[in-house]
This record gives C-alpha cells, structure tokens and sequence, in this order.
C-alpha cells in the first residue's frame, strides 16, 4: 500500500503564507510527478501544480508567481509554498503521485491524499 499524507494546511489572513507538505510512503520504486490539486465548495477539482521527476514544473494561472511548488525525490515528499494568499484560493488541497511503480516491472498508477483545508480570511 502507499499513503500520501498532506500536512501544513489552516487558516490564515488575506496577503499571508503558508507551505503544504506531502509525504508519500510504502513501497515505490518511483514517481512520474507529483501535484497539488484543490477543490473549493460547489466547484470542480482543478490542478494547481505539478512537478516532474526532473524540476519540470506547471502551474494554474490563477497561481503564477504566488505559488511555488518543490519535491525531494529522495523523500518521496512534495512541498507546495504559497505566497499572498487570496480568498478564492481556500479550498481543500490534494496531493497526487501520478505515474507510481511500486516496482521496477509494475505498471504506473496514481494515488491520492486526504486532503488539507486551507482557508484565507479577506
């Protein structure tokens, strides 16, 4: 089995900071990417980040130049630093490990958090 387990997520004003961690754990031989994704009441799950294996990095527009998301692939663990936070972006926030062998030989699958509440108070 792998678990993802997110931490870092509460509640803070309009203009403030906080940083997302994501450890993912169990057997893995790798990891493709790992995301961020958020889903705020009455709106679909988008993606807010993604990071490759090799730094390559995405980003929602709506995040650009607030965002900034990490990895230590030696951890397994993905970081998601957000800056200047905005009301629009409270929301329940999920990490994602796509593309993940458990083995060298396994097929690629994707697992999933339980996600963390993020709230940003105007």
């Amino acid at each position: 089995q792998v678990q993802l387990v997110e931490s870092g997520g509460g509640l803070v004003q309009a203009g403030g900071s906080l940083r997302l961690s994501c450890a993912a754990s169990g057997t893995i031989f790798s990891i493709r990417a790992m995301a961020w994704y958020r889903q705020a009441p009455g709106k679909q799950r988008e993606l807010v980040a993604v990071i490759t294996r090799g730094d390559s990095t995405n980003y929602a527009d709506s995040v650009k130049g607030r965002f900034t998301i990490s990895r230590d692939n030696t951890k397994n663990t993905v970081y998601l630093q957000m800056n200047s936070l905005k009301p629009e972006d409270t929301a329940v926030y999920y990490c994602a490990a796509e593309g993940l062998r458990r083995t060298i030989g396994s097929r690629e699958s994707d697992s999933w958090g339980q996600g963390t509440q993020v709230t940003v108070s105007s």
